[in-house]
This record gives structure tokens, sequence and C-alpha cells, in this order.
């Protein structure tokens, strides 16, 4: 095989912007003047953190909106937001303006949080690195999924496809470059959002075995 696949992880480096928010005004403005980069990590960093699923809004702006101040309706709103129909960050942070437009116009909330309670915008530098894995095969493929980190994991199936706005996570890019149509339509599918990243993996094993 001439299209080998090479498994990449990647290491972060967590910065703080120094914007800083205590009512829905000021988050609405920080959300419009930040990084693309910082959109990311603010809804995809409990996904990154976490092994097992948890009752807890999906990400950052969800949770501060709802437990710091205590506007449950729209915390519930912003936790309803499909992150994964959008490809790109920009997409879904113009969700989040549009949804924060919406409802500071009607409701005209100036609810702010205590002292200490701000919602703080934060960033992530991510650094790609090359593993010792490379695969020429799908037995090679599923041998290699079942050793590297979850970093690793985390990269092709994320942060690939929305960082660097590709349509689709890098296994199903690679399982089409090898006439394997079936299983990446079978990956593409997999909601990887409702699913912790062990169990990610060992689902993609399975559909490997199966349509492999």
């Amino acid at each position: 095989m001439n299209n080998p696949f090479c498994f990449y992880t990647q290491l972060h480096l967590i910065q703080l912007l120094g914007i800083r928010t205590k009512n829905l005004i000021e988050l609405l403005a920080g959300i419009k003047q930040v990084p693309p980069s910082s959109i990311y990590y603010h809804t995809h960093r409990i996904l990154h953190q976490h092994q097992t699923l948890f009752p807890e809004p999906p990400n950052d702006f969800a949770y501060w909106i709802t437990n710091v101040l205590n506007i449950k309706e729209l915390g519930e709103t912003f936790a309803s937001v499909n992150i994964i129909r959008f490809k790109k960050v920009e997409e879904l942070r113009s969700q989040f303006i549009k949804i924060l437009n919406e409802y500071v116009i009607k409701e005209r909330n100036s609810q702010e949080c205590s002292e200490g309670q701000e919602f703080h915008f934060m960033k992530c530098r991510s650094f790609v690195l090359p593993t010792l894995y490379v695969s020429n095969n799908l037995k090679e493929f599923v041998d290699a999924l079942e050793k590297i980190s979850i970093n690793s994991l985390f990269f092709h199936i994320f942060e690939a496809r929305i960082q660097l706005e590709r349509d689709e996570n890098d296994f199903s890019i690679w399982f089409k470059s090898i006439n394997k149509d079936a299983l990446a339509q079978a990956v593409a599918r997999l909601d990887p959002y409702n699913i912790t990243l062990e169990g990610l993996r060992r689902k993609i094993i399975a559909l490997v075995k199966r349509y492999g």
C-alpha cells in the first residue's frame, strides 16, 4: 500500500487571554473578539479532559450561564447546540452570537456574577507531533489504534476536523483513500460528542473489524 496512515499526537499549552466577563453583554463581546482557538477550547475542553460522561453542560459557556449567572433557560439553549454539525469554528461562534443577541434583545438581562466568579476566556495552543505508529493496512491500523494515546485519538477525531477545517475526521478520510467507503461512512456517522474517548476507540476498532 502506497498510502500509509501516520498517527500524530498533540501537546497543549493553555493561555489566559486577559478577557473576563461578569454579565451577558460582556460575554457576547468576548465571544465576538477572542481568537477561534478560544471558542474551540471552551467547547471541546470537557471532551478532552474527562474520560467518563457526566451530567454537566457540554461547553464552558453553558456551564457559566447556568451555574454562575443562574439563567437556566439560556444555559440550556447553549448546552443544546449540536457542536458536531459545525465544520468550522467560525460557524460555531456565529451560532453562539446569534443565541446571545436574541436573548439580550428580548430579555434585557443585566444580571452580573459575584466577584471572583467572572468568566475568563482562555485559548489552547496545540503542538502536533508524529508518533511511532504508521499503518499500511487495516490490521496494522487496529494494532496502532489500540496503543495510541488519548491525545492522538482526540487529534484525529476532533482537532484535525475542526481546527484544520476538514470535512471529515482523519480516519474516515484515510479509509476512503484505500477504497473502504462503507467503513469510512460508518466511522463518520459516529457521534463522538456523546461517548467517552475510550468508548470511541472501542467502537472504531469494532467497525474496522466488521467492515474491513
